[in-house]
């Protein structure tokens, strides 16, 4: 953009190890037209890389990093984006409780450079707090400017998790809400669990769940998986 800003679009969605209709989550993605997902619940077992590459091909992007070398989190791209460098990050883990992590990586899209993380926090509350803190401290450690971090934080705006986030963090939907808010409709009442967050200085056009995408019916979202996507219009300063 001539103004010295990159209009970036970013989604987050957890796919559940696409374990169900993964052409309409294909769908689904490719309609978003994003420039990067923040994808949590990769497939991790058996053939995994082969599973996430399928789906990133079916979407138009490549894979950027992640996967079970995360422990689920992962990143998908379009070809626009120039990979500076990536890294997983296993988190510590605490005996009896899922193992977690983060995929990260640094790149440039635009002319702007931009810290990226996907990251599905804990069940358990307090491992919980204590990864929304790793998670500000990875942030903080990328030697970015600007940078998002987006996930399903198994938890809703005002718990400690999401505060001790969105303290720090621009929590996109809340700045500008654009769309639906509830993520995760498997419940009553539904709720907002899964959350973008840019850096201060990052100008969020708009967040939420994309509702009318073109070609995409209800029906494709609910085959996709278990959760609703978040989709996030920004704008990168450089």
């Amino acid at each position: 953009m001539s103004d010295g800003s990159a209009l970036v679009r970013v989604l987050s969605y957890n796919i559940r190890s696409m374990r169900d209709d993964t052409a309409a989550l294909a769908k689904v993605i490719r309609a978003c037209a994003p420039d990067l997902v923040l994808v949590q619940e990769a497939p991790r077992f058996f053939r995994w890389r082969k599973k996430l590459a399928r789906l990133a091909r079916a979407s138009d992007l490549v894979i950027l990093t992640g996967g079970a070398t995360a422990a689920g989190p992962a990143i998908l791209c379009g070809l626009r984006t120039k990979v500076e460098r990536t890294e997983d990050v296993l988190l510590p883990l605490t005996p009896g409780l899922h193992r977690r992590g983060f995929a990260t990586a640094v790149v440039r899209l635009g002319g702007a450079r931009l810290g990226v993380l996907s990251c599905h926090l804990s069940l358990h509350k307090e491992e919980r707090y204590e990864q929304a803190g790793m998670l500000l401290d990875r942030l903080a450690g990328m030697g970015v400017d600007h940078a998002v971090a987006g996930g399903d934080l198994n938890e809703r705006p005002g718990g400690r998790s999401f505060s001790r986030l969105s303290d720090t963090l621009q929590d996109c939907w809340a700045t500008a809400p654009e769309g639906g808010e509830h993520t995760w409709t498997r419940s009553e009442p539904q709720g907002r669990i899964d959350a973008i967050f840019a850096t201060k200085g990052i100008e969020v056009i708009g967040c939420g769940v994309p509702l009318d995408l073109p070609g995409v019916t209800d029906a494709d979202l609910r085959a996709a998986t278990d959760h609703l996507p978040v989709l996030a219009a920004l704008k990168i300063p450089y």
